[in-house]
C-alpha cells in the first residue's frame, strides 16, 4: 500500500513527536483514512520493536481496524481481546475499550510499549486513564498516540493531561481540494431574524435551545425553509438540524405538508425504528431526515447531499460534524442510482457567518476557564467599547458592525495536474495521438490500472486488479475521479510498482508490443517515438478489457446522459 501524500507527512511528524515526548495526538477528518495512517503509524514504530496496544471505543470497530492494520502491515502479528476471546500474543493487540479496562485484563496484559487510541477525543474519560496508566506503571517510556476527527470535545474538556502536543492536523480543506471529499455549495439565507439570534442566552457553552425556537420555529420559517430547499436541493437526499424536539416535528410536519417524504428522529426516538429510518434515507425513499443533535456525529450516509441548518452553533466543531454529513463521497457499486459532485449547505442561522471556514485548530488545553486566557474581543469604533469578537450590535451605543460572511470552502480548485505531480503513478492520455480527445487519463501499475473517462456531463473511473473484473469507484467531478482511481493504486501497489522514476517507463515500446497494438488496430509508424512501453502497457490494458470497460460506460450512459449509449 502508498501512503497519500498528506498521509504520508501526517506519519513522520507523528513519528518526530514520539521520538521527541513519547506522546502526541493527530487529527484527521472523516474521509481522511485514519485508520490506514495509525496503521502506518505503528508500522514504523515497531521497526524500534514496540509491541502496541490499539484501543478502539465500539466493539464492531476492532475487527474492522484489525483487518485494515494487516493490509498495511502483513508482517506485524495481530489478536483480539474481547469479551469472548484473550488472545494476547500479537505484536499488535486490539480491543474495546469496556473489555481492556476490566481489572482482570489490566492484570492479564502484557508488557505493551505503545498505545493507540481510535478516537483520540475520548482518551481523557476515567476507562482510557486507567489503561494508560496501567500500562505506564509497567513501561514509564510507553508512547501514547491518539487520532481524532473532532480535537475540541463537546464538553469543553481539554486533552493535555494526555498529549502535550498535537504532531499533525490535516485540514477538511485538503481532502476537499484532492477529491477525497465533495465540495460543500454553501447558501445563507436571511430570514430578518439574525438580530434577535445574536442576543440568544448562552447556558454554558451552549445557546439556549428554547430561545432559539422561540424565534425560528414559526410556520412562516418553516415554510420558508422547505420553499427554499425545493429551489436549491429538492432532488436531494437532506438531513436538517433543529434547535428542540417541537421544532423538528413542526419542520418535519412542514415538509410532509409539501408532499416530501420525511421523517423526524430525537434522542428518545426507539433504536429499531431509527435505524429503519436511516435505512430508509440512505437506500429507500425518505428523502429528508429531521433531528436535535442526534446525527451530529457517529452518523454516515453517503447520498446525503443536502445540509440545512435551522438553528445556530455557538461552538465551530458542532457546525462543522453537521455540514462534515453531507461531504462523504459515493461508492458507484452500492449506491447505482445516485449521482453526488458536490453538497448543498444551507444556513437559516447564522452559524457560517459566524464561524466561516471548517476547519478549526486543536486546542488541547479545551476550553476550561481554569486554563485561563482571554476571549477574543475587539473595539467599536464609535464608542471605543471593548466587546465579544461575535457581536453584531454593541450593547453600548448600539453601533451595527458589518456582517462578514467569510469563506465557506468555496475556493478549492484542485486540477487535474495537482493530483498528476502527486501521484506515485504516471497518468496520461493513452489515446492521444490515435484517437484520444482529451476525454480520457489513465495509470497502471503491476497489479492493476485505472481508466478516467468523460461519460456526458461527468468523468468515471473504472478500475481492474489483477484477476479481477473491471469495476467504476467514482463518478463525478474529473479529480474526484481521479483521486478515486489513484487511490486504487495507492492500495494495491507498493512503492515497488510504476514509479514515475522508473527509467523503463519512457523506454520505446518493444516489437512484442506493437505487434499486439496491430492486432487491435493500432499501427506504429517507424519515427513515431511517442509510443513508450509504459504508454502501450496503457493501451493493451484497455484493450484487454475493453467488453468489461464498455459495459460499464454503456450501462451508465443512459443514467448519466438520458440517452442511448453511441
Amino acid at each position: 500500500m502508498i501512503l497519500r501524500p498528506y498521509q504520508k507527512v501526517a506519519v513522520s511528524d507523528a513519528c518526530t513527536a514520539l521520538d521527541k515526548h513519547r506522546n502526541t495526538l493527530v487529527v484527521a477528518p472523516t474521509g481522511a483514512g485514519k485508520t490506514i495512517m495509525l496503521s502506518a503509524l505503528v508500522g514504523e514504530r515497531h521497526k524500534k520493536g514496540k509491541r502496541v496496544l490499539v484501543i478502539q471505543h465500539r466493539d464492531e470497530l476492532v475487527a474492522q481496524n484489525k483487518e485494515k492494520f494487516e493490509k498495511v502491515n502483513p508482517y506485524i502479528t495481530t489478536s483480539i481481546v474481547n469479551g469472548t476471546v484473550k488472545h494476547w500474543d500479537g505484536d499488535a493487540v486490539f480491543s474495546m475499550i469496556q473489555t481492556m479496562s476490566r481489572d482482570r485484563n489490566l492484570r492479564d496484559r502484557p508488557l505493551f510499549d505503545m498505545v493507540v487510541i481510535d478516537e483520540g477525543h475520548h482518551a481523557a474519560a476515567p476507562t482510557y486513564t486507567k489503561v494508560i496508566n496501567a500500562v505506564r506503571e509497567d513501561n514509564d517510556d510507553a508512547e501514547i498516540v491518539g487520532f481524532t476527527a473532532t480535537p475540541n470535545r463537546g464538553d469543553g474538556k481539554g486533552l493535555r493531561s494526555i498529549f502535550n502536543n498535537c504532531a499533525h492536523q490535516i485540514e477538511l480543506a485538503t481532502l476537499i481540494r484532492e477529491g477525497f471529499l465533495v465540495r460543500p455549495k454553501s447558501y445563507i439565507i436571511d430570514l430578518g431574524v439574525g438580530d434577535q439570534l445574536d442576543r440568544v442566552t448562552k447556558r454554558g457553552k451552549e445557546y439556549d435551545m428554547e430561545e432559539v425556537a422561540a424565534i425560528m420555529d414559526r410556520q412562516v420559517i418553516n415554510d420558508r425553509i422547505v420553499s427554499e430547499w425545493e429551489d436549491k436541493a429538492g432532488d436531494r437526499k437532506t438531513v436538517v438540524f433543529c434547535s428542540t424536539v417541537a421544532h423538528a416535528e413542526h419542520v418535519c410536519d412542514a415538509f410532509v405538508s409539501a408532499g416530501i417524504r420525511a421523517d423526524y428522529v430525537t434522542g428518545e426516538t426507539d433504536k429499531q425504528k431509527r435505524a429503519e429510518m436511516l435505512y430508509n434515507l440512505e437506500f429507500g425513499d425518505l428523502q429528508v431526515i429531521v433531528n436535535v443533535a442526534v446525527l451530529t456525529e457517529g452518523f454516515d450516509a453517503p447520498p446525503v447531499s443536502c445540509i440545512i441548518l435551522t438553528r445556530p452553533c455557538s461552538q465551530k466543531g458542532t457546525m462543522v460534524q453537521m455540514i462534515g454529513r453531507g461531504l462523504r463521497i459515493l461508492d458507484p457499486e452500492l449506491y447505482p442510482d445516485v449521482i453526488k459532485t458536490d453538497c448543498v449547505v444551507m444556513d437559516f442561522g447564522t452559524s457560517i457567518i459566524t464561524h466561516g471556514g471548517l476547519d478549526e485548530t486543536a486546542n488541547l488545553d479545551g476550553a476550561d476557564k481554569s486554563v485561563g486566557g482571554d476571549a477574543p474581543t475587539k473595539i467599536c469604533p464609535d464608542c471605543e467599547s471593548e466587546v465579544a469578537s461575535n457581536t453584531r450590535i454593541c450593547p453600548i451605543c448600539e453601533h451595527e458592525f458589518e456582517r462578514k460572511v467569510k469563506d465557506v470552502l468555496e475556493n478549492f480548485e484542485m486540477t487535474e495536474y495537482d493530483l498528476m505531480q502527486m501521484s506515485p503513478f504516471m497518468w496520461i492520455d493513452p489515446f492521444s495521438l490515435h484517437e484520444g480527445n482529451g476525454s480520457a487519463m489513465m495509470a497502471m501499475g503491476f497489479n492493476g490500472f485505472t481508466l478516467v473517462g468523460k461519460v456526458g456531463d461527468y468523468w468515471m473511473a473504472i478500475v481492474k486488479a489483477k484477476n479481477g473484473r473491471p469495476r467504476v469507484v467514482s463518478i463525478g467531478e474529473k479529480v474526484q475521479a481521479m483521486a478515486a482511481g489513484d487511490d486504487f493504486l495507492r492500495e494495491i501497489e507498493d512503492s515497488n510498482a510504476a514509479n514515475k522514476t522508473k527509467r523503463w517507463l519512457n523506454q520505446p515500446a518493444s516489437a512484442k508490443q506493437k505487434e499486439h497494438l496491430a492486432a487491435n488496430g493500432v499501427t506504429i509508424n517507424m519515427m513515431d517515438f511517442s509510443w513508450t512501453k509504459y504508454k502501450a502497457a496503457c493501451c493493451l490494458s484497455y484493450y484487454w478489457n475493453r467488453d468489461g470497460v464498455d459495459k460499464l460506460v454503456v450501462d451508465n450512459w443512459r443514467k448519466l446522459t438520458g440517452s442511448n449509449y453511441k
